[in-house]
């Protein structure tokens, strides 16, 4: 595989968030092709756990980054402070998670998460469970409308449901692009192409990406030890909303009250302290990597105070 097409989004900006110092022990939440494993690496941590629930990725890890100061571990980053403590690895220094589909699985045609490529519509990231093709030949309408919209934010989510519902049984990705793009009157040479709303959402439904995001901040809460950082990238404004919720909230920056509305009751300490700006990709970087084009990353630090939600996750 050639590593430099699969050098992950805002590299340079996730290392100087996470601030290494030589000798940590760092969690790379989503190692996919181990690009950040491999930078962190190279700026001197002690450790770092890779964490993926693709076995994949966990199978080729050893030679992507042939490396003794690295962990693998097949699991979900939800389960991150369930595993670290299982193995006496907690607190960690740093945690870096890259949300969504990898480039590995992207380029893939047999995973069935592009229709760049007709493949098997499986779209599976644990390769185990639904795939897309049971989901869409066996749900009804009004659940894949519901899925099209609440998770793809498709305006059209009922009519294309219904199309896809017309054209069963679909097994293939290039057949599903094309039921979207008649439903919703395609033109060839579209600025964007309306069938990937209805694959990111299909996506995010089987994975259950948004459950595992908001786990996974809990659980990163749970692992860092004061003083660590915590780095984000999404790419949609499903999943960065919950990133920018979560830091607001545990950072105690929260809506202050007005003369008609009390303000609420002082809640837990703060838990994350010097909460970063948004950074998006540079000119460069889009020019190198268009798949980056929506990339979001979001940094912060664990203060000393106790986790607000100290239950391990399940």
């Amino acid at each position: 595989m050639d590593k430099a097409s699969h050098l992950p989004v805002l590299l340079d900006e996730v290392v100087e968030g996470l601030a290494v110092v030589p000798g940590e022990t760092l969690v790379d939440g989503t190692f996919g092709a181990g690009g950040y494993t491999r930078a962190l690496l190279g700026r001197g941590a002690g450790r770092v756990i890779g964490f993926d629930r693709d076995p994949d990725a966990i199978a080729k890890g050893p030679s992507l980054v042939p490396d003794p100061r690295l962990l693998l571990v097949q699991e979900r980053f939800s389960q991150m402070d369930r595993v670290l403590t299982e193995r006496g690895l907690l607190p960690v220094d740093g945690i870096a998670l890259d949300i969504g589909v990898s480039s590995m699985q992207l380029d893939q045609a047999d995973r069935g998460f592009s229709f760049s490529n007709d493949g098997p519509l499986d779209m599976r990231m644990s390769q185990s469970g639904t795939s897309a093709a049971d989901f869409l030949n066996h749900a009804d309408e009004a659940e894949i409308a519901r899925v099209l919209k609440e998770y793809g934010e498709e305006p059209r989510a009922r009519a294309v449901a219904r199309a896809i519902v017309a054209a069963r049984p679909l097994t293939r990705t290039a057949e599903l692009a094309a039921v979207v793009r008649r439903a919703l009157g395609y033109r060839q040479g579209q600025k964007s192409d309306p069938a990937t709303r209805t694959f990111q959402a299909i996506r995010i439904h089987l994975n259950a990406e948004l459950d595992e995001l908001e786990q996974g901040l809990r659980a990163a809460e749970r692992s860092l030890r004061p003083g660590g950082r915590l780095a984000v990238v999404t790419f949609h404004s499903l999943e960065d909303r919950i990133v920018k919720r979560f830091l607001r909230t545990r950072s105690g920056a929260t809506p202050a009250g007005s003369r008609h509305r009390p303000m609420a009751a002082a809640g837990p300490a703060p838990t994350f302290e010097q909460v970063a700006k948004p950074v998006s990709p540079s000119e460069a970087e889009l020019a190198r990597n268009p798949r980056a084009r929506s990339a979001r990353l979001r940094t912060a630090v664990r203060t000393a105070a106790p986790a607000w939600d100290q239950e391990k996750a399940a």
